[in-house]
């Protein structure tokens, strides 16, 4: 068997094992045991050391602290859970138009120089002469049109965790959530750094406030399996030049 052959033979049977694991199935969950917001609500809090309080100042009902009736419920440490409200509703119309047009006439003849055009005209065929040596002629034109219409709505709310706590107070958070329904699977993320000032009384947070937001909301499953074209495909549409 040829290498060119082989070769494809593997590639395909490498490429097709992921999806051979969910044939007759629902595509399993990721495991929660192995990701960020397991290990920072594992941990010990940053500050438990730090409360000092005695049982009165904490069965006090006028307490700052965050067990007492008026306290602070914010999130604030590592560990710590808050909501994350995303209400994406853009839209963007741009619209651009280029007309561009030049037209340029060039002419040259030698009708006397020492007597060297006549001697030319005398060698040059019947009708041509140096008078009129040159004379060239261009017209350009250019026009161009385009158009970008995009329009984007997205509602969601995520529990994210604070998994670090930077050395200048800003917090980093960080959430997945997962629903099956039937054989799909759809999946949504959002990471980034917020300020403690600016979670809410609610312990909610609006993604405008997030900074280096990434959210990143899609699936898998049957649904997006068929929607996907195969691998073959894709290093066609990328290798062939036409």
């Amino acid at each position: 068997m040829k290498p060119t052959a082989l070769f494809l033979i593997v590639l395909a049977a490498t490429a097709g094992c992921s999806r051979f694991e969910n044939v007759g199935k629902a595509p399993a969950f990721t495991a929660v045991e192995t990701s960020d917001e397991y290990y920072a609500m594992a941990g010990a809090p940053l500050q438990a050391s730090l409360d000092r309080r005695t049982a009165t100042d904490r069965a006090s009902l006028w307490s700052g602290s965050r067990t007492s009736l008026l306290g602070d419920r914010r999130a604030v440490q590592r560990g710590d859970i808050l909501t994350v409200v995303i209400e994406i509703n853009e839209s963007a119309e741009i619209s651009n138009t280029t007309n561009r047009s030049r037209s340029s006439s060039d002419r040259m003849g030698i009708t006397g120089l020492l007597g060297i055009p006549q001697r030319i005209n005398n060698t040059l065929p019947m009708g041509a002469t140096m008078g009129d040596a040159v004379n060239t002629d261009s017209d350009s034109s250019y026009q161009g049109d385009g158009d970008v219409r995009r329009r984007e709505k997205l509602t969601l709310r995520v529990a994210a965790t604070i998994i670090e706590t930077l050395p200048n107070g800003v917090l980093r958070i960080q959430g997945s959530q997962e629903v099956r329904v039937n054989f799909e699977v759809r999946e949504l993320i959002v990471t980034g750094f917020v300020r403690p000032q600016d979670i809410s009384r609610q312990n909610e947070i609006t993604y405008d406030k997030i900074a280096g937001a990434r959210i990143s909301y899609g699936g898998r499953g049957q649904i997006t399996d068929v929607q996907q074209p195969r691998y073959g495909q894709q290093i066609a549409d990328i290798i062939l030049p036409f």
